[in-house]
C-alpha cells in the first residue's frame, strides 16, 4: 500500500481496523442511551452509517487499491437507507432526509462525497438508491451542485441556479467557466480553499490529535466528480485533498464482467442499449442503441469525445 495523505500511518490504520471489529462486536450486545426503543434504533442506525464511512475513508487514504471500496460503498447506501427509515420511524416523518443538507454545512458535504463516490466508482445503481433517499425529502431542485452532480447520471433532473453554501462557488464556476483553463484554474483554487473552509466540521484537525485520533483522511471528491463529468483538465492539480487517481480510475473504468458496462470511444459502436454521457458537450445524456457508432464533436473545448454508461433509463 501506499498512503494517500501524508498524515495517516499504517499504525493508526491498523488501530482503526481494530477498533471497527470490536465497535461492531460492542453494539452487538449493547444499546445506545436513549429515551424510547425507536430512539435508540435510530442513533444505532447512524453510528454504525457513520462509521463505515469512516472506514471507507481510511481504506482510502491508507492507499489501498480502489476496487476494495466498492463492497464497502454497496454496504454504506444500505447503511444509509436503513438509518433514513429508523430516523422516519422516530421522527414520524416517512419522507424524512438521513441529511440535512440545507442546515449543515458538514452534512451536505458528506452528501456529495457519498454522490462523488458512486459516480467515480462507477455505480449507478447506487447513486439512484442514495439519491431518492434526498430528492423524497424535498432536495430535487434547490442546488446547484447537487444537481450538477447527477444530471450526468439520471434522468429529469433539475436546472437551478442557487445553492445552500458559499464554500461551493469556485467548484460551480469551473463547471461554467467560458474556457478550459479557467476551468481548471477554479478547480484548482476550489480545493486549494476545501479545508479551510471546513473548520467548524468534526473531522477538522483531526490528524492533530495523533495516533490514537480520529482522522481518517481529508477528500473532496466532488471535485474529482466534478472533473470527471465535466471534462475539466486536472492535471495540473496537486493538492493533498483531490482525490486524482480516483478521477483516473473512473475515467479509464473497464467492466469486472459481463453485465457491466465500460466507457466507449466515439467512432467505435455502442456497447450496450441506454443512455450515455459524454464530457464533451452540454447536455449531451441522451439513448443510443447496441451497434450504433457514438458520435464526437470536433469542436469541443473540452478534447477527444468519450462516452460513459449513464443507466437503461
Amino acid at each position: 500500500m501506499k498512503k494517500r495523505q501524508k498524515f495517516y500511518t499504517e499504525n493508526q490504520y491498523r488501530i482503526f481496523l481494530q477498533e471497527y471489529e470490536e465497535v461492531l462486536e460492542f453494539c452487538k450486545t449493547n444499546t445506545f442511551q436513549s429515551s424510547s426503543p425507536e430512539q435508540e434504533a435510530s442513533l444505532r442506525a447512524r453510528h454504525l452509517q457513520d462509521l463505515l464511512l469512516d472506514k471507507i475513508l481510511a481504506t482510502y487514504t491508507a492507499g489501498e487499491e480502489i476496487n476494495t471500496l466498492i463492497p464497502l460503498l454497496e454496504e454504506l447506501i444500505e447503511k444509509y437507507e436503513i438509518r433514513q427509515k429508523k430516523l422516519a420511524i422516530y421522527e414520524q416523518a416517512p419522507k424524512i432526509s438521513p441529511l440535512a443538507i440545507d442546515d449543515w454545512l458538514d452534512q451536505y458535504e458528506e452528501c456529495v462525497q457519498v454522490i462523488s463516490l458512486c459516480i467515480l466508482l462507477q455505480r449507478p445503481d447506487l447513486l439512484k438508491r442514495f439519491v431518492i433517499l434526498m430528492d423524497e425529502a424535498g432536495y430535487a431542485g434547490d442546488d446547484t451542485l447537487y444537481e450538477d452532480l447527477l444530471r450526468k447520471t439520471l434522468p429529469n433532473r433539475h436546472d437551478v441556479d442557487q445553492w445552500y453554501h458559499d464554500v461551493y462557488t469556485l467548484l460551480i464556476q469551473a463547471i461554467y467557466a467560458d474556457s478550459k483553463e479557467k476551468s481548471s484554474t477554479l478547480l484548482n483554487e476550489y480545493c486549494k480553499q476545501w479545508y479551510p473552509a471546513f473548520k467548524q466540521a468534526p473531522w477538522h484537525d483531526t490528524h492533530l490529535q495523533g495516533e490514537d485520533g480520529s482522522y481518517v483522511g481529508y477528500w473532496a471528491f466532488e471535485a474529482g466528480a466534478i472533473a470527471f463529468l465535466y471534462g475539466i483538465d486536472d492535471s495540473k492539480i496537486d493538492h493533498m485533498v483531490y482525490p486524482k487517481d480516483l478521477v483516473e480510475y473512473a475515467r479509464n473504468y473497464q467492466p469486472t464482467n459481463a453485465s457491466q458496462v465500460a466507457r466507449v470511444d466515439s467512432g467505435q459502436p455502442c456497447s450496450m442499449t441506454g443512455y450515455w454521457f459524454t464530457p464533451a458537450q452540454e447536455n449531451s445524456r441522451r439513448h443510443f442503441l447496441k451497434g450504433e457508432t457514438m458520435p464526437s464533436f470536433s469542436d469541443s473545448k473540452w478534447g477527444e469525445t468519450i462516452w460513459y454508461w449513464s443507466g437503461e433509463e
